[in-house]
């Protein structure tokens, strides 16, 4: 008989515990942000062919814009002061500058950007002619 007193005696004293945590728990703080600043983390590839969905990565950097520009890019912020100028808008920087030549070859090249871009969800893909034309871009967020 006394097993059994102390069995409900410890079971009672597990319950009431358990109760105490999860008020414990239920009163707990709201997750308050890291920073005041709205992500901004991408990750560029660059791969030979027409569309990112048919070729082999070759090369990938991340960028990371905010609060301050880091990442492996080769340069991370004037990559990041491009971007926020043209307001990320990935098409912008992909038009070519007038002061350079390029062959008139087909050798596509595909560029693609994932990740958050001032808080939103970023998927861009963009094919340039060759090479050349991805190097004579306006933008240095494609030098890489």
């Amino acid at each position: 008989m006394r097993y059994i007193t102390g069995g409900i005696a410890l079971a009672a004293a597990l319950a009431v515990t358990g109760l105490a945590g999860a008020s414990t728990i239920a009163s707990a703080a709201p997750v308050q942000p890291k920073s005041l600043y709205a992500p901004s983390a991408l990750v560029l590839t660059v791969g030979e062919g027409e569309h990112a969905a048919n070729t082999t990565v070759r090369r990938a950097v991340t960028l990371s814009c905010t609060p301050t520009a880091s990442g492996t890019h080769p340069a991370a912020k004037a990559a990041c002061a491009e971007l926020t100028a043209a307001a990320g808008k990935f098409d912008v920087l992909a038009e070519p500058a007038s002061d350079r030549a390029c062959p008139h070859v087909w050798n596509p090249v595909v560029v693609t950007v994932d990740g958050v871009w001032e808080g939103a969800r970023v998927s861009y893909e963009h094919t340039f002619a060759n090479a050349c034309m991805k190097e004579n871009a306006l933008s240095t967020v494609y030098e890489f």
